[in-house]
């Protein structure tokens, strides 16, 4: 049995609650929020600081999914006492505040959830056997405001790291590499608003294969899917929403394939963490936009 804490009880924390209550290997045994509003009625310690949870003791792992710019502060403190780290995407809101988490020993495990989506899954078994991919894209596209609840801070690029490139990037680019291989930066397209936040692009990043990745915070609806055209001509596509009719319904079965990997994890199972190779691909695609 993994005793778990978590810390950061946002939108995000409802999937990671119910996959921890559906999964034999975990048991919740401390919660903690900077707001003492969203503590109760979970049925175990609950903290306002991250550090007095540390200190108390009682815990195997540590799922952090709090807002962006805290995962390199609390990722630090989980790692520097030993616990396993399962934090949220993006690892960090700097590339050199990723790269010290990763430096450092123990397990660090990024949350990238759309890996675990059936249909994501269902589409890597169809191409087992099918001819190689020729070409693939990625469309991440929704309407922010409507999926952020009262996070407000996902609008505030100090906090979130950027906009549709930091958050959304992330998972699309994670996708890519997963049907391609490593990624390689080859150009990217962004749009932003008047107060620069990113809320279109269009990247171009090339594994085994070129890749596509379409972004879009203003999106009226939610479109999200993988399409790999293969060199028979072939196209196959995964439609991640298919199935999941229920406003962010296929959250709820990625994330309990997120911490059954994260088990594997704890357990010392040989795993690679991509979190920093995301967080690279995205510090180059701002350094790098428009060329």
């Amino acid at each position: 049995m993994i005793r778990v804490g978590v810390v950061g009880l946002g939108m995000i924390a409802q999937y990671y609650l119910a996959a921890i209550d559906r999964l034999p290997d975990y048991e919740l045994v401390a919660v903690c929020d900077v707001d003492r509003d969203v503590l109760a009625g979970h049925g175990v310690r609950d903290y306002l600081h991250h550090r007095a949870m540390l200190a108390d003791g009682g815990l195997d792992a540590v799922v952090v999914t709090a807002p962006n710019d805290a995962h390199a502060e609390i990722g630090r403190d989980v790692l520097d006492v030993g616990l396993p780290l399962c934090v949220e995407k993006p690892l960090a809101t700097t590339l050199a505040d990723g790269a010290d988490l990763a430096g450092r020993p123990g397990v660090l495990f990024t949350a990238f959830h759309r890996r675990y989506n059936d249909n994501v899954l269902a589409l890597r078994g169809e191409l087992a056997d099918a001819a190689p991919i020729e070409s693939l894209t990625v469309r991440y596209l929704e309407r922010i405001e409507d999926h952020i609840g009262r996070d407000r801070w996902y609008l505030d690029m100090d906090r979130s790291g950027g906009g549709c490139v930091a958050d959304n990037g992330p998972n699309a680019l994670d996708l890519a590499d997963l049907f391609l291989g490593p990624l390689t930066f080859e150009s990217a397209k962004i749009v932003r608003d008047t107060d620069g936040v990113d809320r279109q692009a269009l990247l171009h990043v090339r594994g085994s294969a070129p890749a596509a990745i379409e972004l879009d915070w203003s999106f009226p609806g939610e479109a999200k899917d993988v399409e790999a055209r293969l060199s028979d001509g072939t196209v196959l596509r995964a439609d991640m929403l298919a199935g999941h009719p229920e406003f962010k319904g296929s959250l709820w079965h990625e994330y309990v394939g997120v911490l059954r990997d994260f088990a594997r994890a704890v357990r010392g199972e040989p795993r690679t963490d991509g979190g920093l190779a995301a967080l690279s691909l995205v510090d180059e695609i701002y350094r790098k936009e428009g060329t």
